[in-house]
């Protein structure tokens, strides 16, 4: 079976930046999952919209090995490192700045942008002028085109702490920050970024005239940006469920715009033991979007949790290992996964089973029957199960597991949450709505009142609602006192 039509990293690159696009590339051509002439095609084209000549020079090497290199691609490597230098040259004072440890130290410790571009500009000695930060700006984005994403990464820094949220640049400073992290691996570094972009995206940061549609656009393009951060991070199993199941701004972003990304939620709820209980709410997921999207992560999901088939589970499970070797992200899950999964079959096994044939266990986990049986032990060891194997005749006896009260109230308090930031949502959403329809309905009720009260000098009486008049008569008044006052 060919599980190249599994593969996303086509659906996921056009949400990507190109530079985070080279990792997949580079993951494909060490798998050979693709052609290597058509892989460093796709390389070439992205690279040719950057400025990482040398790069370019290389695989076009590898692509055409008879072939010298075009004069045009060496005299454009000249004009990148003349640019280079006249933005290097145009912020020196700033970049003998980030030098001095005591001036970032004071720099940081200034919170208030306005406050920071103040003591910057006074202080002869620095030599800074406002115009730096646009400059800075250039250079941070140049320095990133040319892959150089350590650089990169420290001017933006530089821009975030001096420019204002309001700053036309302010957006992409954060985006650009985002990525130059990743590239460098600082998971860190990236997680706080990450979240910093989350926050601003979701208080309206990206504009005041932004509509619904591109704020789902930057919702999507984080959340794909997100998963080199989930999947690398210590804290990221636990992050990625919680945004991509729990916020529904996030959760509506995947279900409308990429319900490919259901993948690596379904992957997190498995190999994360202490989030068990987002199962029900992941199957609810899968289920709505089963029309959608389907893959062999999210019908082993199904086959186990909906249909109960786990002879279709246990299928699912061999074909799961292959996709997640050839998935960028979910590789190094790989045993995890299988570990997890066995687990899970083998517990649901156990809540409608209650003497079990290891034999058949072994032949669900895909397992020899002794490999079975020390799995299961350490299992019954290792998770304190009520369980008791009987060896002569190769059963597994289960005893009543009931759900703990802890593990119910965790589980109540989860769901509550979700439900009470639901309701918030819609309860703006209506109070918004209200208040547009009141001003609307208030402004013609004073239309007709003005109507009247032009026509009435010149002697004509007419019928009239005196309820709407009467109500116009107060509103006006208001309006007239409020603004004289």
């Amino acid at each position: 079976m060919s599980y190249s039509k599994f593969d996303l990293t086509f659906k996921i690159g056009q949400y990507l930046d190109r530079h985070l696009v080279f990792p997949l590339l580079e993951f494909l051509a060490a798998k050979e999952t693709y052609d290597q002439s058509e892989l460093l095609q796709a390389k070439l084209e992205i690279l040719s919209k950057t400025n990482m000549i040398d790069y370019v020079t290389d695989i076009r090497r590898m692509l055409y090995p008879e072939e010298d290199t075009p004069e045009e691609i060496i005299q454009r490597r000249g004009v990148v490192l003349s640019e280079l230098q006249e933005l290097q040259d145009a912020v020196e004072p700033v970049l003998r700045l980030m030098q001095r440890d005591d001036v970032m130290k004071t720099i940081e410790t200034m919170r208030d942008p306005k406050t920071l571009i103040n003591h910057l500009s006074t202080n002869k000695e620095y030599e800074f002028k406002i115009e730096m930060i646009d400059s800075m700006y250039r250079l941070a984005k140049y320095r990133y085109e040319c892959g150089n994403y350590v650089e990169s990464a420290s001017y933006l820094y530089f821009c975030q702490l001096v420019m204002s949220p309001t700053d036309k640049n302010y957006l992409s400073v954060l985006w650009g920050k985002l990525a130059s992290e990743i590239l460098v691996q600082n998971w860190d570094g990236a997680l706080d970024d990450l979240t910093k972009l989350r926050e601003f995206i979701d208080n309206g940061g990206a504009g005041s005239t932004a509509s619904n549609m591109q704020a789902l656009q930057q919702r999507t393009w984080l959340v794909h940006w997100s998963l080199f951060v989930f999947f690398n991070h210590v804290k990221g199993r636990d992050l990625i469920i919680e945004m991509f199941l729990y916020k529904p701004l996030y959760l509506n972003a995947i279900q409308t715009m990429c319900p490919h990304i259901l993948r690596y939620l379904a992957t997190a709820v498995i190999i994360n033991r202490s989030r068990r209980n987002a199962l029900k709410d992941l199957v609810k997921v899968i289920q709505q979007e089963a029309y959608t999207y389907r893959d062999p992560i999210t019908e082993f999901i199904e086959h186990l949790y909906v249909n109960f088939d786990f002879e279709a589970a246990r299928r699912k499970l061999n074909q799961c290992q292959a996709v997640l070797l050839t998935d960028f992200f979910l590789i190094a899950c790989l045993e995890e996964f299988v570990e997890n999964a066995r687990l899970m079959i083998f517990e649901t096994f156990c809540r409608i089973h209650q003497v079990i044939s290891i034999g058949m266990l072994a032949e669900n986990l895909n397992m020899q029957p002794d490999e079975a049986e020390c799995w299961i032990v350490n299992l019954i060891r290792n998770a304190r199960l009520d369980a008791k194997i009987d060896s002569k005749l190769g059963h597994v006896v289960m005893g009543a597991q009931p759900l703990s009260p802890y593990q119910q109230l965790v589980e109540r308090i989860d769901s509550l949450a979700v439900r009470s930031e639901a309701l918030t949502s819609l309860v703006e959403r209506k109070h918004k709505a209200r208040n547009q329809d009141v001003s609307k309905k208030n402004y013609v009720i004073i239309k007709i009142f003005l109507m009247y009260w032009n026509l009435m000098p010149y002697g004509g009486i007419y019928p009239c609602n005196h309820k709407i008049l009467s109500h116009a008569v107060s509103i006006f008044t208001v309006k007239q006192s409020c603004s004289s006052a």
